[in-house]
């Protein structure tokens, strides 16, 4: 392909795209195919010689789009927003002309000190501590691939700390005993990722339980920590969630913060999906006690418009991230280190993504108002839905309705598996389920960038329909 058909086939990919999102309510949300069904349709060998890109395109149409899950479209209520706008789409499409790979200052300057103003731009934006701010020259915020990987480095370098200070108190034992002593907390609906991140970390991961608001309580901690150091285990690190996956609790991080800060502990604050709220200063009440925090990480991929994979990490030290995590080849180093960031130090990846690109353009073409538009706006869709829903005895609500999720179930589980199963295999409308207790529930989040209440309607019009259904087949 050369620039001359490049152009034209820029100019149709752009109207394919186009296209796709202006007729998107036509598609099932969830794709009717079974696993295998793309090896029917492509060849097990790759070609021989080139292809056509018009065959190419027919066969996205014919092959890929049917496989689809259409995670844009309005009855698309699974997981959490991973809402796309074109300012970052075009971003992005200038990312992979550019082709950089950032992992210095020298090998991309203008990634690297993009990434350092959009990441204080949103720790300003969401009003975290100025600790956790690139000008502050303390601390300062890194992009990631996934809030997971956010997650492992906040381990890592609490572990690497830990590891460092127990090294010096006891400089007899081997590293591998001083590993076992240490033991880690994350309430029972923490995301499973923070489970993962204790057996990548090789280290013990204690589950807590929670309150009636499924939030982690400072006495429910402080109780554990002791227990432990009177086991002779070091408590050395804290995972707590500001909108949990399950139902969107928030553990009580002012008490827990606390805690922490008495006991030296390192405190990680996950708010990978709620996090983006807090632009909005009347969802700031979750983030009291923020100050007692060492690291935050949160997910502009889900409701801050810029495409995945796109994640932030703030930490309050970056000289314990680095000391953690720099290993400096001869073939890496250059000139200007003493003076700039290299993320290379700040990442578990060496290679990086032009990210800030997108950010810096999708922030620059909603700006904040923007953004807590859309965000208020998801937030009121899920309150009128759970206003409908309160409208039929037959459902019950469960949890808070805080954000943009709503939890439901029908008066036992099987029946609210039977309907999940029902509403998915339609594919008029995706929804996933979550275990609370001992409940089996449904997760409605709201997803679609410019959902309205005639969307939320349909929704609720589909749930209740299939729910009248299945009760009076079971009647």
């Amino acid at each position: 392909m050369d620039s001359k058909e490049f152009r034209r086939r820029g100019r149709e990919m752009v109207d394919y795209i186009a296209d796709y999102f202006e007729n998107i309510e036509q598609r099932r949300v969830f794709p009717d195919v079974q696993p295998g069904y793309l090896k029917e349709l492509v060849p097990s060998e790759p070609p021989q010689h080139p292809d056509s890109w018009d065959n190419i395109m027919n066969d996205i149409t014919r092959c890929i789009l049917p496989g689809i899950t259409n995670w844009q479209h309005p009855h698309f209520h699974a997981y959490f927003p991973s809402n796309n706008s074109y300012p970052s789409m075009l971003a992005e499409f200038l990312v992979d002309a550019f082709g950089a790979v950032c992992f210095s200052w020298a090998s991309c300057p203008a990634s690297t000190e993009l990434e350092v103003i959009v990441m204080d731009w949103i720790a300003n934006m969401i009003a975290l501590p100025k600790k956790f701010l690139h000008s502050n020259g303390v601390g300062g915020g890194v992009t990631q691939s996934t809030a997971s990987e956010c997650i492992l480095i906040s381990m890592l370098v609490a572990r690497h700390k830990a590891l460092k200070n127990l090294s010096h108190l006891h400089q007899n034992l081997e590293p591998g005993v001083l590993l076992d002593k240490l033991v880690a907390y994350r309430s029972k609906y923490a995301h499973s990722c923070a489970e993962k991140t204790g057996m990548l970390s090789l280290v013990k991961m204690r589950e807590l339980d929670v309150d009636e608001k499924f939030s982690l309580r400072g006495n429910t901690l402080e109780k554990a920590i002791q227990e432990d150091k009177r086991n002779g285990l070091v408590p050395f690190y804290v995972f707590a969630t500001l909108g949990t996956t399950s139902v969107v609790s928030f553990d009580n991080i002012k008490e827990i913060g606390e805690v922490c800060s008495r006991e030296k502990i390192w405190l990680h604050v996950d708010a990978a999906y709620a996090g983006s709220a807090f632009v909005c200063p009347e969802f700031r009440v979750y983030m009291e006690g923020i100050e007692n925090v060492q690291s935050f990480d949160l997910n502009p991929q889900k409701w801050m418009l810029m495409n995945a994979e796109c994640s932030a990490l703030w930490i309050d030290d970056k000289e314990a991230l680095i000391d953690a995590m720099t290993v400096d080849p001869l073939y890496l180093q250059h000139n200007h280190s003493d003076k700039t960031e290299d993320f290379r130090h700040w990442s578990v990846t060496l290679g990086r993504r032009f990210r800030s690109l997108k950010m810096w353009a999708v922030l620059r073409s909603y700006g904040v108002t923007g953004l807590q538009n859309h965000i208020k706006n998801h937030c009121k869709m899920a309150k009128y839905f759970e206003t409908l829903m309160l409208t039929d005895a037959r459902f019950q609500i469960v949890g808070q309705v805080t954000l943009g999720l709503v939890c439901f179930k029908l008066r036992d589980n099987q029946l609210t598996e039977k309907l999940l199963s029902s509403l998915n295999s339609s594919g008029k409308m995706h929804l996933v389920p979550a275990a609370v207790n001992d409940d089996y529930i449904i997760r409605f989040a709201v997803c679609f960038q410019k959902i309205n209440e005639d969307h939320i309607r349909k929704s609720w019009e589909i749930i209740r329909d299939t729910a009248t259904k299945i009760l009076n087949d079971t009647e």
